[in-house]
């Protein structure tokens, strides 16, 4: 009987226990999240990046025939420096040759046959000042035959003068100084004016070279024509070389949002190529309008990209545009002001008015 007893006094406190704890779970609890938090900073960061580059020469022309034709000779090959005017090779076209022969013959003929005509008619001029020894008639149809004759003349003579220039089209030479670096013919091969893949040469110019490079939209509106920049090439393991920017595109490319800068980069002693990939070395300083703040400050969703200010003791959050970053800072544009406070080591945890302390 008294065990019985003992059961229901620990049962009644067993729940008073409970019923207390219930109490308290009922019981509304304020929490205040903590974080660290530092203050905006209107400065911008400046940083070096390293991007890639291609040398190219200033000049490259591919040489492709213009008439059709047999390669008679070739005077230059893989690596051989021309200059500017030089033969490079020689084609022969027989039907060519015998068009500009007959072509010059009838101009030749036109020519006589317009002088016949023109002295025809000055004559009948002459013995027309004495009344009724030539017709009217007469004098308008020889001064027709002249015009007509004068208007053929000058035709052969244009036809005689393009066939020249297609002559002159089988000597083939160089363009401008530089070396050649494809050679796709030999002699007594036919080459055709259309449908042709490869050139027959291949011409660059190499004492002086364009570095090629491709510069993020963000970046390339600060440059201009004094910005220089240091390069590398892995010919030349740990050589510094500089350039300086002397054409910018003016075009960003559509797919990589880039702009194609160029520096000109002379190679007198011809130890650099075409072809040559580059690393450039471009210091960017710090934009006036951005401000910093710690690289853990801005969080990126799939959706946004923004930062977490601290606001009358609450959490709001800015979309934000980064710019140049470091290792341990990144530059933003945002609606902010300097010396706000923002929250570092955000999450996407954090909403939207909570209290943070």
């Amino acid at each position: 009987m008294k065990h019985y007893i003992i059961t229901i006094i620990l049962a009644g406190g067993l729940y008073a226990c409970s019923s207390g704890t219930s109490a308290v779970k009922k019981a509304p609890v304020k929490t205040v999240m903590h974080f660290n938090i530092v203050p905006v900073s209107a400065t911008g960061v400046s940083t070096a990046i390293r991007l890639p580059a291609q040398l190219a020469g200033y000049q490259e022309v591919s040489i492709f025939p213009k008439v059709n034709g047999y390669v008679q000779q070739v005077l230059v090959d893989i690596g051989s420096s021309v200059h500017k005017g030089q033969l490079l090779m020689t084609l022969e076209d027989p039907e060519l040759e015998q068009a500009a022969v007959q072509a010059r013959e009838k101009a030749a003929h036109a020519q006589a046959g317009y002088m016949i005509t023109k002295d025809s008619y000055y004559r009948l001029l002459e013995a027309s000042r004495t009344a009724g020894a030539v017709s009217p008639m007469d004098l308008a149809a020889a001064k027709s035959r002249m015009a007509a004759d004068s208007a053929l003349c000058n035709a052969e003579k244009a036809n005689w003068e393009m066939q020249k220039t297609m002559l002159s089209y089988l000597k083939v030479t160089a363009p401008f100084d530089g070396v050649i670096t494809e050679r796709n013919v030999h002699p007594g091969a036919l080459v055709s004016a259309a449908g042709r893949e490869k050139p027959m040469l291949e011409l660059k110019q190499l004492d002086r070279l364009r570095l090629q490079v491709d510069v993020p939209e963000n970046i390339a509106g600060a440059l201009d024509s004094k910005t220089k920049m240091d390069f590398y090439v892995s010919a030349f393991p740990g050589k510094r070389m500089s350039a300086q920017i002397a054409r910018k595109s003016q075009n960003v490319n559509m797919a990589y949002r880039m702009e194609r800068v160029e520096m000109d980069v002379w190679n007198h002693d011809g130890s650099l190529t075409p072809g040559m990939y580059a690393d450039v070395i471009l210091d960017v300083s710090g934009s006036r309008n951005a401000f910093s703040v710690p690289r853990s400050a801005v969080i990126t969703s799939t959706e946004r990209k923004y930062v977490i200010a601290v606001r009358d003791g609450k959490a709001v959050k800015e979309d934000v545009i980064t710019g140049n970053a470091t290792d341990d800072k990144i530059e933003i544009f945002g609606d902010l002001k300097e010396g706000e406070q923002v929250i570092v080591n955000a999450n996407d945890e954090i909403k939207d008015g909570e209290e943070i302390n």
